[in-house]
């Protein structure tokens, strides 16, 4: 548990291999009771069928982290801070991949949560989400850059077509990928007993947003959340890595 005043916050996390996959390609972290720096959650998930998947999101992981621990933290401008981060993660990510053919083209999803002022501040590339649990309702707050997605917004398929689409995990954009990158922010509120969730699509792929809420609000704390999750995606199949941040206010 992180306490700052009045900020109470329970986290738990947790990667998996999955069952099908050799090498676990997605990496995370937890930035957490650290003097004059909020809460922060970063989740990374290499690039399947590229090259050097593990290696992309590893390194992406460890930039945002040295960034966050150097950043003003006094700034009123908390999504341009993630943006600017992410950004130069990408440049870093995609100049390393140039140095070698055998990184060429590899890339990552990226996700940076910062919890201050009763507020969640969100950095986004990919199709790694952000949830808030509230109650006995799930909200995903991030919107997927895929080719599936796409499809979703201009109505050619439907929510349920797309859950069993055979182009579901084709992403539209990657950090590292490209020089430059358009990376999205948002800015929520978030309550006293809300949950937030940041995973990677191992977990989504195998889990309907209603059993996610159901395993969320039964467990009996965050950690022990994440281990039900990663075990029941399991269950299902367990058909690509796994990688889940769970936060209590």
């Amino acid at each position: 548990m992180f306490v700052s005043g009045v900020i109470r916050l329970n986290y738990g996390i947790k990667t998996d291999r999955g069952l099908k996959r050799q090498l676990n390609e997605d990496n995370c972290s937890v930035l957490v009771g650290y003097t004059g720096i909020p809460p922060c959650f970063v989740i990374a998930d290499g690039m399947g069928g590229h090259k050097c998947g593990d290696v992309a999101s590893k390194q992406a992981v460890d930039s945002v982290c040295s960034y966050l621990l150097k950043a003003d933290w006094e700034s009123d401008n908390i999504p341009e801070l993630l943006k600017n981060i992410i950004a130069d993660v990408n440049k870093e990510l995609y100049q390393f991949s140039l140095l070698d053919e055998s990184t060429q083209g590899m890339g990552t999803t990226l996700i940076i949560t910062v919890h201050k002022n009763k507020k969640l501040y969100i950095g986004h590339v990919g199709d790694s989400r952000v949830y808030i649990i509230r109650g006995n309702t799930i909200q995903k707050v991030t919107s997927d850059h895929s080719f599936i997605e796409e499809l979703v917004k201009n109505g050619t398929i439907t929510k349920d077509e797309a859950i069993n689409h055979p182009k579901r995990n084709v992403i539209t954009r990657a950090v590292g990928y490209e020089h430059d990158l358009l990376v999205d922010t948002y800015e929520v509120e978030v309550l006293e007993n809300d949950g937030i969730l940041v995973c990677t699509d191992g977990l989504t792929n195998m889990l309907s947003e209603k059993e996610i809420l159901e395993i969320i609000t039964k467990a009996e704390n965050p950690q022990s959340a994440c281990d039900s999750l990663i075990q029941n995606a399991n269950n299902k199949g367990g058909e690509d890595n796994i990688t889940v941040i769970v936060g209590r206010i």
